[in-house]
């Protein structure tokens, strides 16, 4: 596989090597390996789920600093809705905008307001559009890398639209320009509540460059925000978005504006790969639409946010429903043409044993018949997830059977009885014959 920036890394100074994080990575991207754990980075989709899991905080997500939006002189904000949820009630949307000012941001564009226009774009693209169903939104990067890294055969069902965060940060460059700022001085960065953004925007999917020139962590920044925003008593009038949007940042907040179509809205990475299997197996020809994000409760749950999930989607619900909970009148463009994909997804094979048909096919009967004499417990004790994985792994030349503890111990069992037995047998010279 080429070069390719993951935001998801490991401080192996404090990796203990515990097993924990192969156990939930959703792809099998973790090994333990020499007591320390080890990324496969073809099959890491960022999703965040060790950095969740790590009781010794050696996983850890790579984000820009807030430094850099020193780089540019007109840097522009754009706050994913679930930043609006990190706060206390007594802070409006309103206050949240005029704190990122006060943090240096030339303007604030903000990334709901994208998420109504992607909502109507999907909406006029399925109208337009025969489609294999159910389509699957593409709002979550670790959902699209999790389709191109294990259901390949889903890829041409993902909405070929851009996401809310590339649509935001295209027209506020858009705007800049027709305003006559110079584009190399002006700067977009998104605010964001998970490290997959980031690897979206370093890689992008869809397309060939990233509108968005940095993405800010909200746990970088939350600590700031807040001294900012305790200090405005009264905050203006801003907030260009509806409740519309501000939804977006929770579990079906997409699909409630997803005219017409019968919709599933699944969260949590684990859940979201169960009814992709699904869908693989045909299960889900009465749905149409399905909304996948892999954060349990939606962004409101993703790594980099710093408030209870349920206490920020609580907070969600109320914001979206105190802001009209229909979609405003939107501007006419971008159309739903402008926000297309301009760059077809394509599969990652990591499943793949050889470039060699022939020598694939010999690896993988070799591969199912290491697994059957493995003992099938998914303990872990070998550093591999599964012992299918551990199998994979022995025919890749990656590890050996005698990591696997039961084998070992066989092995060592067999050798005991061996030496046993060596050691109770006398030399001709001296061995009395039997009587």
């Amino acid at each position: 596989m080429d070069s390719y920036f993951h935001s998801v890394t490991l401080d192996e100074e404090l990796c203990r090597g515990c097993t924990n994080c192969i156990k939930h990575c959703p792809t099998e991207a973790i090994r333990v390996r020499d007591g320390k754990a080890k990324i496969i980075d073809e099959r890491c989709i960022d999703c965040g789920e060790c950095i969740r899991i790590c009781p010794y905080h050696a996983k850890l997500a790579i984000t820009d600093p807030l430094e850099k939006i020193k780089g540019y002189e007109y840097p522009i904000a754009l706050p994913a809705p679930s930043l609006y949820s990190q706060f206390g009630t007594k802070f409006t949307v309103n206050h949240i905008i005029a704190g990122l000012l006060e943090l240096g941001f030339y303007k604030v564009w903000e990334v709901a307001l994208g998420a109504e226009l992607v909502t109507r774009a999907v909406n006029d693209f399925l109208s337009n559009k025969d489609f294999p169903r159910p389509v699957i939104s593409s709002a979550c990067p670790a959902v699209v890398k999790l389709i191109q890294v294990k259901f390949p055969e889903l890829i041409n069902n993902i909405v070929p639209i851009k996401s809310p965060m590339e649509t935001a940060a295209k027209i506020a460059k858009e705007e800049m320009s027709k305003a006559g700022y110079p584009s190399e001085k002006v700067g977009v960065f998104f605010i964001s509540p998970c490290a997959a953004k980031v690897t979206g925007v370093k890689n992008p999917v869809g397309m060939k460059n990233s509108a968005v020139d940095g993405v800010i962590g909200i746990s970088e920044i939350y600590g700031l925000l807040l001294s900012k925003i305790k200090d405005i008593k009264k905050a203006p009038d801003l907030q260009k978005s509806s409740g519309a949007g501000v939804g977006w940042a929770i579990s079906g907040g997409e699909s409630r504006f997803i005219s017409g179509l019968r919709y599933l809205a699944v969260d949590g990475v684990e859940n979201v790969t169960k009814v992709l299997e699904e869908v693989v197996m045909g299960k889900l020809k009465e749905v149409d639409f399905i909304e996948a994000l892999s954060c349990v409760g939606g962004c409101v749950g993703g790594p980099l946010t710093v408030e209870n999930p349920f206490m920020a989607k609580a907070r969600i619900d109320w914001l979206a429903r105190n802001k009209v909970d229909k979609q405003q009148e939107l501007a006419k463009h971008p159309d739903w043409q402008e926000l297309m994909f301009t760059e077809k997804i394509k599969p990652i094979e990591v499943l793949k044993l050889d470039d060699n048909i022939a020598i694939a096919m010999q690896k993988m009967e070799n591969l199912e018949v290491i697994e059957k004499f493995l003992p099938g417990l998914d303990c872990g004790s070998c550093g591999a997830p599964t012992c299918r994985a551990l199998a994979e792994d022995i025919v890749r030349g990656q590890a050996d059977e005698v990591d696997c503890i039961f084998k070992l111990r066989e092995k060592v069992t067999e050798m005991a009885e061996g030496m046993l037995e060596i050691s109770q047998k006398m030399p001709p010279s001296i061995r009395k014959k039997d009587k």
